[in-house]
């Protein structure tokens, strides 16, 4: 008997696993903004040249050109982290009502522990929220297979597909069977405005189709394959989801499982008989308590849940051995030193500055965050993307009298920083903007946007000059420094602008030193 052909393998991350998953499923187009632990995702893209992958300048813009070229008729993919869909939401809610032509997929990699984002949001809520479904992998392995799965569930049951993934998926490796490219017929745009055009008239239908639709994906969660009962023992089962699964399995081998894959709409019939096939029944899940609250709400009163404390943070293995137990979480020491800004980046000269005319200095999103350390210790707001410019403006509306600036990086000035700094020009607000700019997006591991002049490919496109685009915003005085060897004549500078009654915007300009 002839032996079958055995597969071919690559050691992959779960984000490249995801990327080739996608590429294999007919993807065409890809768009995102970089953050970790996301970003390898479009880099991994990059790669294929059979897809038209962007870096977005940000992640609305992104996912709306994505949306669109599913909507045109070719398979297409958003990626983000979990902050980057709080910027996505205003087109991620109602294209759920508009539904796709093409497969859509939109890939949220939460980051449990916080390791480089600046809260802890569960986006498995999103799902709910949007009334959209969301598949779950626990391993790049499943990465690969749910990605496939997720654009023909797209295409099957007219809408987007979340894949949710966390930091540990993304990040961790192993070996994954791979698979040709499957080309996938570009289907043709239509000219259907009842669908895609959302008029109260036309979007009052639209809904009452969308529930008629979630009907229709909780029956395929029920007999998805990526909701499996794995009954080894009926003294001792757990209900769980992605990397938690895995911990739970290496601790616990000889216990019964509900591995959520498919995780919402929940698969209720699944979850009541699999509750009723155990003696001890436990959720174990990471952040939330998403699945615990929805088998509470079936009336399975006998489920456990984990303890407050095990909400924030990771899950591991000694920790799923204490959740069980019954104990609370404990804090572990984690070792290492604190971070800082790296030897000789331009942003010292800039915080030097700062620090030493004893400026309150509103920050952002980026490496340049670090000032806010020590020896430094010369950033003291930090909110989201562009808040850098908006709080300069509330925060002098408040306090006129005090010494305050906006600091800004280049890549996040682009992203979210512009529309600020017009609202300060058209309400007449004063005050000094810094734009750190470095060339690059520094914080997720160097990628290009728009001001550099380069596309995900390193190819040469359009370059947008930041002065004229501040000059066209309305900005009184826009100056370009390079710091490097000009620290007193920046200091000087400083002192002029914030002694002005004008709107001033300083650019101080050198490259990242990690650039290559």
């Amino acid at each position: 008997m002839a032996r079958k052909p055995s597969l071919e393998k690559a050691f992959l991350s779960g984000n490249e696993a995801l990327a080739r998953g996608a590429w294999q499923a007919g993807l065409k187009v890809a768009c995102a903004y970089p953050g970790t632990p996301s970003t390898e995702i479009l880099e991994s893209l990059a790669a294929f040249p059979e897809v038209d992958v962007q870096w977005s300048v940000n992640e609305k813009t992104a996912y709306e050109v994505a949306y669109a070229a599913a909507v045109g008729g070719v398979r297409a993919l958003f990626a983000c982290k979990h902050v980057g869909l709080n910027v996505a939401m205003d087109p991620l809610m109602t294209s759920a009502y508009t539904g796709v032509n093409a497969g859509f997929v939109a890939v949220v990699c939460d980051d449990p522990q916080m390791h480089s984002s600046q809260n802890e949001q569960d986006t498995r809520w999103a799902g709910v929220y949007a009334k959209l479904p969301i598949l779950e992998p626990s391993s790049p392995s499943e990465a690969i297979d749910f990605i496939q799965q997720a654009f023909d569930i797209s295409e099957q049951y007219d809408t987007p597909v979340i894949i949710r993934m966390t930091t540990r998926i993304s990040h961790s490796k192993e070996d994954v069977a791979i698979g040709p490219r499957k080309e996938v017929p570009i289907r043709s745009l239509q000219r259907d405005m009842r669908k895609y055009v959302m008029v109260p008239a036309n979007a009052r239908i639209r809904h009452e189709i969308l529930e008629k639709r979630l009907v229709k994906l909780k029956a395929l969660s029920e007999r998805s394959r990526l909701n499996r009962i794995e009954m080894n023992s009926t003294s001792l089962g757990f209900i769980t989801d992605s990397v938690a699964y895995l911990y739970l399995k290496e601790v616990y081998p000889d216990a019964s499982y509900l591995k959520l894959g498919f995780l919402y709409p929940f698969c209720d019939e699944k979850i009541k008989k699999f509750a009723r096939s155990v003696k001890r029944l436990m959720v174990v899940e990471e952040l939330d308590p998403f699945i615990e609250e929805h088998v509470k709400s079936l009336g399975i009163s006998k489920v456990q849940g984990k303890h407050p404390s095990y909400r924030l943070g990771e899950l591991d293995q000694d920790l799923v051995r204490s959740l069980v137990a019954g104990k609370p979480k404990k804090v572990k020491p984690r070792p290492g030193r604190a971070p800082r800004l790296c030897a000789g980046c331009p942003h010292w000269a800039v915080f030097s500055v700062l620090k030493k005319l004893d400026v309150f200095v509103a920050g952002d999103i980026g490496c340049y965050t670090l000032g806010a350390l020590p020896p430094t210790s010369a950033l003291h707001t930090c909110l989201c993307m562009g808040a850098g410019v908006t709080f300069n403006e509330g925060l002098r509306r408040a306090h006129p009298e005090q010494k305050i600036v906006g600091l800004v990086g280049d890549s996040t000035f682009v992203h979210a920083g512009i529309p600020g700094l017009i609202n300060a020009a058209y309400n007449k607000s004063k005050g000094v903007i810094f734009i750190l700019d470095n060339s690059t997006t520094a914080m997720t591991g160097g990628q290009p946007h728009p001001a550099t002049g380069k596309t995900i490919r390193r190819e040469p496109t359009k370059r947008l000059d930041l002065k004229a685009v501040c000059q066209a915003c309305g900005a009184d005085f826009v100056d370009v420094i390079d710091p490097q060897g000009r620290v007193k004549e920046l200091e000087e500078l400083v002192q002029q602008r914030l002694a002005a009654d004008a709107l001033s915007v300083i650019i101080v300009q050198h490259p990242c030193v990690l650039l290559k």
